[in-house]
């Protein structure tokens, strides 16, 4: 039976489009399969295996999670590089941002004569209200400028320990920049005089507290020495100082050699000021000084451009002259010499002409000797009573005619020079204004020596004999920390503080120590401390470092129990990391096995470093000691 031509027809289009649509099927699968496979090798070689890659059609759906959106970015660009970039469908996902690292906080206060500043970033939870206010109760007659920046992140751990002790800190600098950051604070500050630089030191490691770093850098700025005085003499016991000024270290070294060559002895200071009247001061002070040396006895003063050369009684005129002549002829320009040989005494007796004070240690005065007239007798009480108090003058002086001219100025001079003594003697006479004494000050000598060279004009004659003697200690003055340091090493050097075997107990044998430990430190006051624990190598590192942090912190608590102030104490366990003998010994493990007392000692502030620059860095410095 024959087909109709229609079916057939239609059959064959059938089986036609049936194996047409298996084709496109096929080619569809192999296109897929290729694209596939293209863009997964192109994105492992760039190193995108978190990327997931599915074909569907001409479509190439990317999957996965990317690290950051920079990642997927150049996962589409790789798959762009094998096909057609509008085939790529994007369906990846970017990984949650991790929190942001929190900014470094600083603040930075600059505090001088026109007022307070700040400048920095603090957390915005700080009390900024509370912090102005605390500043200008410091002073409260300038401004205090904010120019400070917040950031709305927590406190971290050591801000506002930093921020209390620089507060406090600058309570006692008028003229000073502190930088504080968490755990850290830098002063840079100028002190008056170096006693006053060296107390401020002293009070602000006291104060600070045991966990915060401190970096100090106080200078004293030079004194202003007026006029500006050199003294040498030259006698039977050799040669010495008076008075000694310089502009610079150099200047310094040079003039001390000078004198050295001279014949100097015992000790000297030779104080670095401004003032200098000439940079050639050194050379004229140097010339001088050998000049004397060479004429053999005598003295030499030097005040401001003027130099008066004094030769001993009996020196050689020719001598005289020629040295002096040749000094004349060296010296710089400014300097002026006058020279003076006194003349060969005579035999005859005139009577003692003179006029004398004295300055008990308990500060009366008594005034003897000779005036020459009553308006000279009543200043001369007047001036004696305003120096030293009017219920401590006593005045027996008589009035005497044919005195020198210049005898009130020679008097009044003597005694002013007096009032710096503690106690002393004042002897005047035509030739001679001798004084002699104790100070409690170091460079009451040098002060004195200035003053009579200034006031008795030139080629005037004066001796002086004052000895320096340290002012006893105040009665409620705390001793020195370096001192407690010392002195709780030397009760640990004969019998150190042990524990029972494995743990943080005392032993009972060691309570006496604990005790003189306790009665030094109580006397210390507040001194910033670290106990530190030490133990030797036997058993785990973890263990060790476990026992002597607990060791530590058990003596710290034995003092707490004696009622010693702790607050400015630290514990902390070192473990084995710090043997101080060989721990392959029963010897050596024994001695390592020890409770140290170490003082907190401030940090160097670097002078190329900034504050600011010194705070910023301090994060760094931390995770360095970490």
């Amino acid at each position: 039976m024959r087909l109709p031509f229609s079916i057939v027809a239609t059959l064959i289009f059938m089986i036609c489009a049936a194996l047409s649509f298996v084709a496109a099927g096929l080619a569809v699968t192999k296109i897929e399969e290729a694209s596939e496979l293209a863009v997964r090798r192109a994105l492992n070689l760039q190193g995108h295996d978190w990327a997931e890659v599915q074909s569907d059609g001409l479509r190439v759906v990317l999957t996965g999670t990317a690290p950051d959106e920079a990642t997927r970015f150049n996962a589409l660009t790789a798959a762009g590089t094998e096909v057609d970039t509008s085939r790529v469908i994007d369906e990846m996902d970017v990984a949650p941002t991790a929190d942001l690292t929190p900014p470094r906080f600083s603040a930075e206060i600059l505090r001088n004569d026109s007022g307070i500043s700040l400048i920095g970033l603090v957390p915005g939870s700080e009390d900024r209200d509370a912090l102005m206010d605390s500043l200008q109760a410091l002073d409260p007659d300038s401004g205090v400028a904010d120019l400070m920046e917040s950031a709305d992140y927590p406190k971290p751990d050591g801000w506002d320990e930093a921020i209390s002790y620089a507060v406090a800190a600058l309570a006692k600098l008028p003229r000073a920049k502190i930088s504080a950051s968490p755990g850290l604070v830098r002063i840079t500050a100028i002190a008056d005089s170096q006693p006053e630089k060296e107390r401020l030191e002293q009070e602000l490691t006291r104060a600070a507290p045991p966990t915060l770093r401190i970096g100090l850098s106080i200078s004293a700025p030079r004194p202003v020495i007026t006029p500006f005085t050199l003294r040498y003499l030259i006698n039977d016991q050799g040669g010495q100082f008076d008075a000694c000024s310089a502009q610079d270290e150099e200047a310094r070294d040079a003039i001390v050699a000078a004198a050295q060559d001279a014949g100097l002895t015992g000790p000297y200071s030779c104080t670095i000021g401004l003032g200098v009247p000439s940079p050639n001061w050194a050379v004229a002070a140097e010339l001088s000084i050998r000049a004397l040396s060479e004429i053999g006895q005598g003295s030499v003063t030097l005040s401001d451009a003027d130099i008066s050369l004094v030769a001993a009684q009996g020196t050689n005129a020719a001598l005289f002259d020629r040295v002096v002549g040749e000094l004349e002829s060296a010296l710089p320009e400014v300097f002026a010499l006058h020279a003076v040989l006194p003349e060969p005494e005579t035999e005859e007796e005139t009577g003692p002409v003179e006029f004398s004070a004295t300055l008990s240690p308990e500060g009366l005065v008594q005034l003897r000797g000779r005036v020459g007239d009553e308006t000279l007798r009543s200043m001369t009480d007047s001036f004696a009573r305003a120096a030293f108090g009017s219920e401590q003058v006593y005045t027996a002086t008589r009035i005497a005619p044919d005195l020198p001219a210049d005898w009130p100025v020679r008097v009044l001079a003597g005694l002013e020079a007096l009032s710096l003594l503690h106690n002393g003697a004042l002897t005047v006479t035509p030739e001679m204004v001798d004084l002699s004494g104790v100070t409690h000050h170091e460079d009451a000598r040098a002060q004195i020596a200035g003053q009579l060279a200034e006031k008795l004009g030139d080629a005037q004659e004066f001796t002086l004999s004052i000895t320096y003697q340290k002012p006893p200690e105040p009665e409620d003055a705390l001793p020195d920390p370096e001192l407690c340091e010392a002195q709780i090493a030397e009760v640990q050097a004969d019998r150190k503080i042990a524990f029972e075997p494995g743990s943080a107990t005392i032993a009972s044998d060691s309570r006496d120590t604990v005790n003189q430990i306790a009665d030094i430190l109580r006397d210390c006051g507040p001194i910033r401390l670290e106990i530190q624990g030490h133990t030797d190598s036997q058993g785990r590192e973890e263990m060790n470092q476990q026992l002597s942090q607990a060791r530590a912190q058990s003596i710290l608590n034995e003092l707490r129990g004696r009622r010693i102030p702790t607050s400015s104490y630290t514990a902390v366990g070192y473990g084995e990391t710090q043997p101080i003998a060989d721990n392959d010994t029963e010897e050596g493990r024994e001695e390592n096995r020890r409770i140290e007392f170490r003082l907190i000692r401030p940090e160097p502030v670097p002078d190329s470093e900034t504050a600011l620059e010194a705070a910023e860095t301090a994060p760094d410095a931390d995770a360095e000691d970490q």
